[in-house]
């Protein structure tokens, strides 16, 4: 049970790198960072691929959207 929320598998890379040490390190906020993490994900957490992808796209319109607004 550990595994999954401390350090997941599906949240590091071969090398051990951990997907929220990539959007720390940058300095991104909730939208492009969720987007990181389905991108770096997939196909990790689960077989279907689609589904990571749509949930980054998503999490990109949305932070699109939010640019709009405050233009």
């Amino acid at each position: 049970m550990s595994e999954q929320i401390d350090h997941p598998l599906h949240y590091q890379s071969n090398k051990g790198i951990e997907v929220i040490d990539v959007i720390e390190a940058f300095n991104l906020n909730f939208n492009t960072g969720n987007a990181v993490k389905y991108i770096l994900r997939n196909g990790k957490k689960t077989e279907d691929t689609i589904i990571d992808i749509k949930k980054a796209i998503w999490y990109l319109n949305r932070e699109l959207d939010n640019k709009k607004i405050t233009k």
